[in-house]
């Protein structure tokens, strides 16, 4: 029996959505195989660090400063249980594993999280619009405030700077320095995952290269969106949207 031209026309549709559907699967298997790879990357290197040391000291017992090897041993050992617990703080995320929201003013959480910072090497400046209200898990949302300023301090010259204000029916917490910005081709790729641009591996502190990936993970949890723009400064401007309480 031939197929009428609408039968035709309807099968064409569904293998071309199999097709398709087909092709998302490998896209996404491929990104799950290229994030076990880097993973497994960035594991080694500490793990081999911490080997070496180790090695070392066992083989030259007289040569080596107990106190020095252990210090730089427990440093490799900070640095993978860093990696860890990002890595597992994505496999949450995830997963959709929000703990329960409730009202947060993002100027105070602001005032709060650089309050507790002790080691900042460039004062913050702030510039905050008070009863900016949303619905939050406020330890996910400083989580994600530290590691922008996080980056902000390794790249500044002299300014970083916090605002906080309502724009329209979303709040804004935008994190800007006057370092050397980001290239407008690298301002997506940044977020993915133990992406580092090479002005970040010059001055690398042993990040986990995964802060970008998180804070962007915590913003699509809670409905936001978190993008690099350019900074009037010429520097970096890195900015957070989220829905109005």
């Amino acid at each position: 029996m031939r197929r009428t031209e609408h039968e035709s026309e309807q099968l064409s549709g569904t293998v071309t959505g199999q097709l398709g559907q087909l092709g998302q699967l490998e896209r996404e298997l491929q990104s799950q195989r290229q994030f076990v790879s880097d993973t497994a990357h960035e594991l080694r290197t500490p793990i081999a660090g911490l080997r070496v040391q180790l090695e070392e000291a066992q083989l030259h017992p007289e040569q080596s400063s107990l106190p020095n090897v252990l210090a730089r041993a427990l440093s490799d050992v900070d640095r993978l249980e860093r990696i860890v617990s990002d890595l597992l703080l994505l496999a949450r995320l995830g997963a959709g594993a929000l703990p329960a929201r409730e009202k947060v003013d993002l100027a105070e959480l602001v005032e709060t999280e650089v309050s507790r910072r002790v080691v900042d090497r460039i004062a913050v400046r702030l510039r905050l619009e008070r009863e900016t209200i949303i619905d939050a898990v406020g330890v996910q949302i400083g989580r994600v405030l530290t590691n922008l300023l996080d980056n902000a301090q390794l790249h500044a010259e002299r300014t970083v700077e916090i605002e906080v204000c309502r724009n329209g029916d979303c709040a804004e917490l935008a994190v800007t320095d006057d370092g050397e910005g980001v290239a407008e081709a690298d301002r997506e790729r940044i977020f993915k995952r133990f992406t580092r641009l090479a002005a970040g591996r010059s001055r690398d502190t042993g990040g986990t290269g995964l802060g970008l990936a998180i804070a962007r993970d915590i913003a699509r949890a809670h409905h936001g969106t978190l993008r690099a723009e350019a900074s009037t400064g010429g520097g970096a401007r890195f900015v957070l949207r989220l829905p109005l309480a």
